[in-house]
């Protein structure tokens, strides 16, 4: 029977489910493991199951042992995990994609409609009973008519769209290739970021977080922005750069951002907190039992088919 670490607590029924396959490393108390400590954790293991709060650098992936031979992200993106060296070692990584695109989606909707209806703000003011109704009090965007750019049109920017597009939104989008008909669904496709951010009063970022995808929204391309754009960001947070973004919301260039991502989370910029016109939210996008269930399990699948067949159809590098 294959050992394997899993470094953060899972839902039961996905624990119970790895139990019955592997000989597994529980942490039950869901402690944040130290590089050193979860290297020291991987002696005698044959996989880990990691998740994005693991930085698996290439100095960490150079310390495993060379029993490991494969590591399993909780999580459709991969930007924690040096892949690179992950290779060089000879060591399969695997990604869990399409089982959370709904739940993503759906929180992709609510930051839309929390930056543009001035969520934060109207929650507050219910909360402390001080607001009374006036003609202008708290007017924010409406979609209906308004034009949605989506960077990053794949499984959760096409899911974005769909749902967008029912609420009057018209789509924009920008990838790196224009899509089928059939998966436009009438969006408009734009071949380069100038384009798509001039004419999006909405962006909604979609698009993972590569070496060419970090700080994509910074000082220059924000100014490609229609004024009084809402930027919103369900992707990763490497995409934005913190301090133009807060610079662009403080001086009224941005109308408002929506937000379930942050640079070095938990830790998000401090700047965002002190704008009323940021909806921000502690990375939920995937954060339905369901979803988390399907997540680990699928995660769990990638290792036995990996360590049963010689390969698995979720390896990313």
């Amino acid at each position: 029977m294959k050992k394997i670490l899993i470094t953060r607590k899972l839902i039961k029924d996905s624990e119970d489910k790895a139990q019955k396959i592997f000989e597994v490393k529980l942490n039950s108390n869901d402690e944040l493991y130290s590089q050193a400590k979860l290297i020291e954790l991987t002696q005698g293991c044959d996989g880990i199951l990691t998740s994005l709060t693991e930085k698996m650098d290439a100095d960490a992936i150079n310390k495993l042992p060379k029993s490991i031979k494969i590591i399993s992200n909780f999580a459709v993106g991969f930007g924690n995990i040096d892949l690179e060296a992950a290779k060089k070692r000879g060591i399969a990584v695997t990604n869990t994609p399409e089982v959370l695109s709904d739940a993503t989606a759906e929180i992709g909707i609510l930051l839309i409609l929390g930056a543009c209806r001035r969520a934060s703000e109207g929650i507050d003011a219910a909360r402390l009973s001080n607001w009374k109704w006036s003609a202008d009090y708290l007017i924010g965007k409406q979609l209906t008519r308004s034009r949605l750019g989506i960077l990053g049109m794949g499984r959760i920017g096409q899911k974005i769209a769909k749902i967008a597009k029912s609420l009057g939104m018209i789509i924009h989008y920008h990838n790196r290739s224009k899509l089928s008909a059939d998966k436009e669904q009438g969006a408009i496709y734009h071949d380069s970021l100038k384009s798509l951010f001039s004419v999006s009063d909405v962006l909604s970022i979609c698009c993972p977080a590569t070496k060419e995808t970090v700080n994509l929204i910074n000082k220059q391309t924000i100014e490609y922005f229609p004024t009084g754009a809402v930027i919103t960001n369900v992707a990763r947070g490497d995409i934005v750069d913190d301090e133009a973004l807060i610079d662009a919301l403080n001086r009224r260039k941005i109308y408002a951002a929506g937000l379930d991502v942050y640079k070095n989370e938990p830790n998000l910029n401090p700047g965002y907190l002190k704008i009323k016109s940021a909806f921000i939210l502690p990375h939920l996008g995937s954060a339905t039992k369901d979803t988390r269930i399907a997540m680990a399990n699928l995660a769990i699948d990638n290792i036995d088919e990996f360590f049963n067949t010689g390969n698995c159809k979720n390896i990313v590098n």
